[in-house]
């Protein structure tokens, strides 16, 4: 075996059993840096292999793009105003579920399954998510290979199994004061961890997506950024080699996913396209068609009732307010499904309030601004990333694509035609030839908040 683990197994036995259910989860990783996605730079070979041996999403969404809000709709199939973890659950920020919310590992628990998790937390209260086994929150950092090891004794024992396992990569982690720019390292480490070997990017190879300013700083930051997915991927690749050389393979559906877009300013904490459409990859013994795609509007409230259906057991739909996708998986445009998502964030760090509600098609998305008044806020390590803090230093009036101004201070509504204007750029909602588009979107989000129970749906009268 290589370093990361690599594999050769054949999927395409079939059992009658309950299948095991592994939910990868990484910490601020968007689609544009995955291979399978697009990027030629970017070495995520095991990523890769599970995309041509799965299912990939190419219209896959994230309902809140913040860690711990997104992460609580992700395990309970409620979006976070409903669940009630508005924001950050660590620290001072304190959010976290209503004591009646019943949560995925609590209902696989129930039907039969075994529960472990390993990695990242960022869920609270501990009691409302009974995994039967875990490890403490960050025990093994940022090395993934390891942590992957560690799952070696949970996966051997009896079956059926759910494992969450979260990485920590590629979110930001410090600033790399061996640099001359001074970027985030990503937890990078200074030199390679026991049994893996790190990958490292040259600045000037690294592709800038349009969201980003082709600066020195950036292409900085992205290379570190890079390599931090580098290592997510050979985690990915060595809990798959153990999935395979413990005999589990074969009957283990796996769910790869990121809990929102990269930690860089357009992307991460914004309903733009950067912070919210995100790699979904789907390994099934239960579907027939590899190396696919589907182009049907997902979002991560569907994850939990999709792992309930693949798991067998019953459930009441309208407990959720997602949907499951598993009948999709063979369909390469679904045609009986869903012609909309829809999305909300409200707080990233308790001081970052700038509560959005939002509508996306295959063709337009609509944002609703709540407190548009305010300038919009930014999450600390945003703030302090190199590639913010060069705009502010060289004064520049430019984002990448977008203006800053415009950036940091929002319309009420904003309303882009994604076909020809995919980064999202030109606002239509205050144009009168609009306005029936708008007022169809505005209802619609109204019902969606009384659906979901907002408690930000009084804004529309209050204020």
């Amino acid at each position: 075996m290589a370093n990361a683990g690599r594999f050769d197994g054949n999927f395409m036995a079939q059992n009658n059993d309950k299948p095991n259910i592994v939910l990868m989860v990484a910490d601020d990783l968007g689609r544009e840096a995955v291979g399978c996605y697009g990027n030629p730079v970017i070495k995520t070979p095991h990523l890769n292999w599970l995309a041509a041996s799965g299912i990939r999403f190419i219209n896959s969404f994230c309902t809140a793009p913040t860690c711990a809000a997104s992460r609580s709709t992700i395990l309970t199939g409620l979006h976070n105003h409903t669940n009630g973890t508005y924001g950050h659950t660590h620290g001072v920020h304190h959010f976290s579920c209503f004591p009646t919310v019943k949560t995925l590992p609590a209902i696989l628990k129930e039907g039969g399954y075994r529960t472990g998790r390993v990695g990242k937390q960022h869920y609270a209260p501990d009691s409302l998510f009974p995994f039967d086994c875990g490890h403490p929150a960050g025990q093994f950092g940022r090395d993934d290979v390891r942590m992957s090891e560690a799952c070696r004794e949970f996966i051997r024992e009896n079956e059926p199994f759910f494992l969450y396992w979260c990485s920590m990569n590629p979110h930001r982690a410090g600033t790399l004061e061996t640099h001359p720019l001074r970027p985030d390292h990503f937890g990078n480490p200074t030199s390679d961890f026991l049994g893996d070997t790190e990958q490292t990017y040259a600045e000037d190879k690294v592709i800038v997506p349009p969201f980003l300013s082709d600066i020195p700083e950036v292409r900085a930051e992205l290379a570190q950024y890079y390599q931090s997915i580098s290592r997510l991927d050979r985690g990915v690749g060595r809990l798959m080699g153990i999935l395979e050389e413990e005999g589990k393979l074969e009957n283990t559906v796996i769910i790869f996913i990121s809990d929102n877009g990269p930690a860089f300013p357009e992307a991460k904490t914004t309903m733009y396209d950067p912070g919210m459409r995100l790699p979904c990859i789907i390994q099934s013994p239960r579907h027939s068609n590899r190396g696919t795609t589907c182009d049907g509007l997902i979002t991560w409230a569907d994850i939990t009732p999709t792992i309930l259906e693949f798991a067998g057991l019953n459930y009441n739909p309208s407990a959720f307010f997602g949907r499951s996708f598993a009948g999709i998986l063979d369909q390469a445009s679904p045609a009986d499904w869903r012609d909309e998502i829809y999305a909300a964030h409200t707080f990233h760090e308790v001081t970052n309030y700038y509560p959005m509600r939002v509508v996306r098609t295959k063709s337009h998305k609509f944002i609703w601004n709540i407190a548009w008044k305010l300038d919009y806020s930014f999450a600390s390590d945003l703030w302090h990333s190199a590639s913010w803090q060069a705009v502010l230093r060289n004064k520049q009036n430019q984002f990448g694509a977008r203006s800053v101004d415009a950036y940091v201070h929002r319309q009420r509504f904003e309303l882009y035609d994604l076909d020809k204007d995919p980064d999202e750029i030109t606002n239509l909602a205050g144009d009168p030839g609009y306005q029936d588009l708008v007022n169809t979107f505005c209802d619609k989000i109204r019902k969606f908040q009384q659906d979901t129970r907002d408690p930000w749906f009084h804004k529309w009268t209050y204020e």
